[in-house]
This record gives C-alpha cells, structure tokens and sequence, in this order.
C-alpha cells in the first residue's frame, strides 16, 4: 500500500486518527447459538495472532473488554443491563441507527495513551446481513475490531477475499499485512499525524 492509501484507511472527519490495542483482547459475545460462538471467537483468535497481538481470560478492569452483541432489532439494546453505563447518550445513539437502518456499529473506549482499552461492537442481523455466512461476519468484524479504522475504509471493498484455490474466505493480503505492521512493536499504539501512514508503509515495505 502507498503512505497515500494508508492515510485513507485511517481518516476520520477529515483527521488522521489511528489506534490499536494496548492491552490484550478478551472477547465476549451475545445472542448467538453454541455452534456459531466457536466461529466468531475463531475469526477474533485469527486476526489477534495476525497482529502479533495478545488474547487473556480476562481484563482486570472490565473484565470483558470486547463485547460483540448480535440482535434483530435496535430496540433490544435497550433492554440490556447497564449498557447505557457503558456507552454514553445509548438511546439517543440508537434512535439514529434506527433512522438510518443501520446494520452494524462499534464504539471504542481508549486508554490514557491513546491505545484501545474497550470495544463495543453491535451487529443488527437484518438488511442483508443475515444472508451472509457466519465465517464472513466473523472475520469483518475481527478486522473492523483491530484498529480504528477510518469512516469510509471499506465501504467500496471488503477486507476479506475468496481464496484462489480453496474458495475459503481470508483476509486480503494487504490488508493482512497493514495489520501487521500496525502491530509492529516499535510503532506507536496510536498517533494523529499522517506522517505515520508513511512509516506504515516503510514496515510494510520491510516485511
């Protein structure tokens, strides 16, 4: 990837913004059966040892630090316990997802260097998305859950692609190796200044 498309990836509102975890992950998911549990916390263990990062039993703080919540309507989240504790003005957050038929949204929580402490991702299995395979949510959203992407990376193509021999569904090597390279030790675990898609681009380049 050039330092330019890597900018892209890490825009929002027209300002670099980048972060990645600086803690390790411990997943926690809702509203899924026993069988399809196993494939989304397989997808989340993939794109963490991806990264070179870290899974634990438990944060000793939140206990859970990456909830994934799975529903069909918006209206239910109202009626989780103390979620409204957990993301700020939550009903009036959801009256606009509503609005806009929203089928996904991710809240991040950050620590005092700036690193990913939590992550709240909601999955609305409507609209199209509950057509799509379990393997394919997974991994999306491991990948959406990694970094703090931009507001338009990925709207005009997936991170993931059909592999060539097996048909199985992977992550697109380059954005494989961005993951990578944001994980890379001597980089920062978040930053505001382009200038640090060029150096993303250099270990890219490296590996």
């Amino acid at each position: 990837m050039t330092p330019e498309e890597i900018e892209a990836y890490f825009t929002r509102d027209g300002q670099y913004a980048f972060a990645r975890w600086g803690r390790p992950i411990v997943p926690v998911v809702f509203g899924v059966e026993d069988a399809t549990l196993g494939t989304i916390k397989g997808a989340f263990e993939a794109v963490v040892a991806l990264a070179g990062h870290r899974m634990a039993e438990t944060d000793p703080e939140l206990g859970a630090n990456l909830m994934v919540f799975f529903f069909r309507d918006w209206a239910e989240l109202r009626e989780v316990p103390d979620l409204d504790r957990m993301i700020p003005d939550l009903h009036p957050l959801i009256d606009r997802l509503e609005a806009a038929q929203a089928t996904q949204y991710r809240a991040f929580r950050f620590d005092d260097a700036g690193g990913i402490q939590a992550c709240f991702v909601f999955i609305r299995m409507g609209g199209g998305m509950e057509e799509l395979p379990a393997e394919t949510i997974a991994l999306t959203q491991a990948v959406m859950a990694i970094l703090t992407w931009g507001e338009r990376a990925f709207s005009e193509t997936s991170p993931l692609a059909l592999h060539p021999e097996t048909g199985a569904t992977i992550l697109r090597p380059d954005v494989a190796g961005l993951i990578r390279a944001a994980y890379d030790p001597v980089m920062p675990v978040a930053a505001d200044d382009p200038s640090h898609a060029l150096r993303l681009s250099a270990r890219m380049s490296v590996a």
